[in-house]
């Protein structure tokens, strides 16, 4: 299994239904065939010293295997959202785990 997490730090700035692109887009990135399980979502509620809250949304998807996340990279869905989105985020972090 390869599980691949991503952190988006939205623009501020952004009009309310430019955030409901995203999210709408977002949401779209885990029924591409490549992923096995996909979720996404804001920042919890929890409150401990040690959790990180101040992105604005995750996804955390799984794959099989290198070689299906490397098929998701490509997807037509995935290249689309990187190009209509990546102007409605400051900062995004990815950690890619097996």
């Amino acid at each position: 299994m390869l599980v691949h997490t991503v952190f988006f730090w939205l623009d501020p700035k952004l009009k309310p239904e430019q955030v409901a692109e995203f999210e709408e887009r977002l949401n779209r990135l885990p029924t591409i065939s490549a992923v096995k399980y996909g979720f996404t979502g804001r920042p919890s509620s929890t409150s401990r010293p040690i959790i990180d809250r101040t992105y604005s949304y995750g996804l955390t998807l799984v794959f099989e295997n290198l070689a299906k996340h490397d098929e998701y990279q490509v997807d037509p869905l995935h290249q689309e959202f990187v190009e209509k989105c990546s102007s409605m985020w400051l900062k995004v972090t990815i950690y890619d785990f097996e």
